[in-house]
């Protein structure tokens, strides 16, 4: 496993922002659409292309495409944030869906649903805004090397030491993250963290002091 941490002013900039508990659920949207583009170019600055012609209005001209984007794979619930940034970059990726949450009591993931494109050989990016304990993360990205996934990236915002550490089981996996935070709690939320990310970008009550993720 291999975690890089931005180191774009931007991206520092708006994670600020981000945890500002001063932080409306329209501004957090907004904020959370400018860090999800931040994280979708870093994520795919190694995309394969494939060289083509096109005709200019003056001349033809010689250019690279991209011809086989990546999976999509947004956690739900938290994970849609960050969804319509990448989308903007990658207009033909296709998308699947996984709802995994943390118990609790446990800080075990708890799955719910699954609907994910046949990701035999492919790149895979999943979103999840937290990775604290690694729980929810770790299942996900285990369920898409079981599949037969080629490579898996995981795009957050912040990340726990703790989180990261477990998910070093996966040799082959790049973690790209605004942010690796301090630690986490007795609780298992992550410090300082930016609260419960879902129910800030949702609009869902007062911003609460943890984290959304595993």
């Amino acid at each position: 496993m291999h975690i890089m941490e931005m180191e774009h002013p931007l991206s520092r900039d708006v994670l600020c922002r981000l945890r500002d508990r001063r932080t409306g659920p329209a501004s957090f949207r907004a904020l959370s659409r400018a860090m999800g583009t931040l994280l979708a170019v870093e994520c795919t600055r190694k995309l394969k292309t494939t060289p083509v012609q096109v005709s200019t209005p003056l001349e033809d001209a010689f250019g690279e495409v991209c011809t086989t984007p990546p999976i999509l794979v947004p956690v739900l619930r938290a994970g849609l944030g960050l969804l319509p940034s990448f989308q903007e970059l990658l207009p033909d990726a296709p998308v699947g869906f996984v709802a995994v949450r943390r118990n609790e009591e446990t800080a075990k993931p708890m799955w719910f649903y699954d609907s994910v494109p046949p990701p035999e050989g492919r790149q895979v990016i999943v979103l999840d805004p937290m990775l604290a304990t690694g729980g929810t993360s770790g299942a996900v990205v285990e369920y898409l090397y079981e599949r037969g996934a080629g490579s898996i990236m995981l795009a957050c915002v912040v990340a726990a030491p703790e989180g990261a550490a477990e998910l070093g089981r996966f040799e082959n996996l790049i973690i790209i993250t605004a942010a690796v935070d301090r630690e986490l709690d007795e609780r298992w939320y992550i410090l300082p963290g930016l609260g419960d990310y879902g129910d800030r970008f949702f609009g869902e009550g007062t911003p609460h002091p943890r984290s959304a993720g595993l």
